[in-house]
């Protein structure tokens, strides 16, 4: 198989070029040149922002069984590059987000929940919600729905995360102390590792699959508890989790998701959006979740290897919670 990737040194992208590569595929990345392409690739360099950055790419000769797209900025970038391989590819997978349903979506909700408004295929830069959405709409524009595959991916954690959930919590409980755990700790929880959602794609282009998935795990894969009990052990068992009722954090004035990443309160329509999607389609498609015990210690592995400090991209707010904060919260009784 031969496998074009835009973007394909980050996070996401790096996964599923890692993972083509492991199936012995022909893989070019296409990228800015910001970062390294993973070893073992064929690189073309170019900027889709910029006038003539397409260049390299249409000057190529190359052909493609399958287009690996990540972009999620303005949806016109997605139309162009989309426009210019529907001669050359067979297949253009395009990462999307559940964040394309329109708000807020039903706890259990399908791929048929109805999507949000104003996208366009056309559109520069505006919101996640509808660039993500015109990202969609410019692959199936060029591809049509039957050589299209959208991953409506959730929360992805894992290796390589630039976002800062994961990393956050690590670095967290390895400081140690009284950590202000969310709770409950049964809370269920949905996410994918990038590395399961790489596979997926892979196995996706294979078995050429096309239509909307939602890319996340099984409502209730993980809990809360589980979660930062992994954190808490692969860290050195320093911490000391305190477990916090969600009315208590929610009077602290602390901000769900972003300040405590990952965790949303309970009945709340944001736990509805990020963690109870119905992936029955994926599932039956093939995608297969490894354990959150796995995700947490190669996540932290893979810190330590690259210095204790993930990489953050530039383009999305860092996510945690103040230390003054939290000492405060804890102070009051919280978690006692």
């Amino acid at each position: 198989m031969r496998l074009l990737m835009l973007g394909g040194t980050e996070f996401v992208g790096w996964a599923v070029v890692e993972e083509a590569l492991g199936q012995g595929w022909d893989v070019t990345v296409f990228h800015r040149g910001r970062h390294e392409a993973p070893p073992g690739t064929r690189t073309l360099l170019g900027d889709r922002t910029a006038p003539g950055g397409l260049s390299a790419l249409a000057d190529d000769p190359g052909e493609w069984d399958v287009v690996v797209d990540t972009w999620s900025a303005a949806p016109s970038a997605v139309r162009d590059t989309a426009r210019l391989l529907r001669g050359r590819a067979g297949r253009y997978v395009y990462v999307s987000s559940c964040s394309v349903y329109a708000w807020a979506p039903p706890a259990g909700y399908g791929e048929d929940a109805p999507v949000v408004e104003g996208a366009s295929a056309d559109a520069e830069q505006t919101a996640y919600p509808q660039d993500k959405r015109g990202g969609e709409l410019a692959v199936l524009d060029a591809f049509g729905a039957d050589r299209s595959v959208l991953v409506r991916s959730g929360l992805i954690l894992g290796p390589y995360e630039n976002i800062g959930r994961l990393p956050w919590w690590l670095g967290r409980t390895a400081r140690g102390g009284p950590v202000l755990a969310p709770g409950p700790r049964e809370l269920p929880l949905q996410y994918v590792d990038v590395r399961d959602l790489a596979a997926w794609v892979v196995l996706a282009a294979e078995r050429e699959l096309s239509g909307p998935y939602n890319l996340v795990s099984p409502q209730g894969h993980a809990t809360m508890g589980a979660l930062l009990d992994a954190c808490a052990r692969v860290t050195g068992g320093a911490a000391e989790l305190r477990w916090t009722e969600p009315g208590v954090i929610l009077e602290a004035g602390i901000e769900p998701w972003t300040e405590l990443p990952v965790w949303v309160p309970p009945g709340s329509d944001l736990h509805d959006a990020l963690h109870s999607a119905d992936v029955s389609r994926a599932v039956g498609a093939g995608l297969v979740c490894r354990p959150v015990e796995e995700t947490v210690a190669d996540t932290w592995r893979w810190l330590q290897d690259v210095g204790g400090v993930a990489p953050q991209r530039p383009d999305r707010p860092r996510s945690g919670l103040d230390p003054e904060v939290e000492a405060k919260v804890l102070a009051s009784g919280a978690g006692a």
